[in-house]
């Protein structure tokens, strides 16, 4: 018998199995988790809205460097229209 096998569990009772957090997930917990720790208690509010403006400049920077500034390619690989890209790289200032 194989030790590797494990008997699966009644119908409607499997927990869907959680792939392993990636190296960038494990970096955005721990940036939120030293956040908190710098609150030291006190409240915070539209943490989501504060994260997507502090990812998505130097995403968009990070990935622009990488295909030396080829915006096609940069809006491929982030998965946007070249128009988006523009917009969000004026809004940024990485234009």
């Amino acid at each position: 018998m194989n030790s590797d096998f494990e008997p699966h569990a009644p119908s409607g009772a499997e927990q869907p199995q959680r792939p392993p957090q990636s190296v960038l997930g494990q970096h955005v917990r721990q940036a939120v988790e030293a956040y908190f720790a710098e609150l030291d208690g006190q409240s915070t509010s539209h943490l989501y809205d504060l994260v997507l403006r502090e990812v998505e400049s130097p995403l968009i920077r990070t990935v622009l460097e990488h295909c030396g500034h080829n915006q096609t390619k940069t809006a491929q690989i982030l998965g946007v229209s070249r128009s988006t890209l523009r917009k969000k790289m004026t809004q940024y200032g990485l234009d």
